[in-house]
């Protein structure tokens, strides 16, 4: 049996196996991709272009945006290209940065929702101490450290990962690096010690899904107590995006990592892996604007003042 030590790349999964599939395979990648560059590209050249804009809620809409442009980096441009090349190596040091940034960036994103969620409530629940809760200090002191409790995330769960002889072959069922896959590979002695891991991390990730869900209990319980209908509506305008990205991320995640092995099958674990990975990125911006109009009329400040700028 082959051991880590002995092989220096890994063969992801083939999405396609004709050209024309792998083709098709390219095409529509790279519309999502360029689909996710320019929608996250326009929420953080408008939020930090518009003085209107410079408030908690789109600081942290900001810090969203580049975590969804780093992970689906992460993923989608080596998929692509091995789909262009019909390849499917990725060397062994590649794997482990997909392994490491993918879950940096997506453990940071989840951190990052659990501050939006407090951020929601604080401004529904609490308007009145809004501005000393949420000040520049405090937004700036939570950003720092979804990204920095991502980064331990992942740095853990990478050394833990790849210090585990792989006793099974080389070949990831899989169009990226993920840890599921990789420990499928690993020695069934040596797989404790992940779990292990595991559990101490989804502990943390249980908190801040109690929190979120405790958080939008009292926010509709207050939203649901605004006599005028108005009000309730802008309260709404501002919650339910961020809900519809929480409720995304969060399922199709959870599936991805905690379904059954007897659920797995290539196809499935695709399937779940794209809707985790590669769709959010893509779909959160259009979630976030679709009912905001204040970064709707910035969108439009903006391309005026890029026809300006042409003219």
């Amino acid at each position: 049996m082959a051991n880590s030590s002995s092989f220096n790349e890994f063969l992801l999964l083939a999405f396609a196996d004709t050209r024309e599939l792998q083709l098709l395979h390219f095409s529509l990648f790279l519309g999502i991709y360029l689909a996710a560059l320019l929608g996250n590209g326009l929420i953080i050249t408008a939020v930090a272009c518009d003085h209107h804009l410079h408030t908690p809620m789109y600081f942290f809409l900001l810090n969203l945006s580049l975590l969804d442009l780093g992970s689906i980096s992460t993923t989608v441009p080596k998929s692509m290209a091995n789909s262009l090349w019909d390849t499917r190596a990725i060397s062994y040091l590649g794997c482990a940065a997909q392994v490491f940034f993918l879950f940096f960036l997506c453990s940071a994103e989840f951190y990052l929702l659990t501050v939006m969620a407090y951020d929601r409530f604080v401004a529904i629940c609490r308007p009145l101490h809004y501005g000393t809760l949420m000040d520049i200090s405090a937004c700036v002191k939570m950003a720092a450290a979804a990204w920095a409790s991502g980064f331990l995330c992942a740095l853990l769960h990478t050394a833990n990962t790849f210090s585990i002889p792989l006793c099974q072959g080389n070949v990831v069922e899989q169009i990226f690096c993920e840890i599921p896959q990789i420990l499928k590979l690993s020695c069934s002695d040596t797989y404790l010690r992940e779990v292990g891991v595991s559990v101490a991390t989804l502990s943390v990730v249980f908190g801040c899904f109690i929190f979120i869900v405790v958080s939008y209990v009292q926010i509709f319980t207050a939203v649901l107590r605004i006599p005028s209908e108005q009000g309730r509506h802008k309260a709404f305008s501002m919650c339910l995006p961020h809900l519809a990205v929480v409720s995304l991320f969060i399922s199709t995640a959870m599936f991805a990592y905690l379904k059954p092995p007897s659920l797995s099958s290539p196809a499935l674990d695709l399937v779940v892996a794209v809707l985790y990975a590669v769709v959010p990125p893509a779909v959160n911006p259009l979630l976030y604007s679709m009912r905001n109009k204040e970064l709707k009329e910035a969108l439009k400040r903006l391309m005026q003042w890029v026809q300006g700028q042409r003219q």
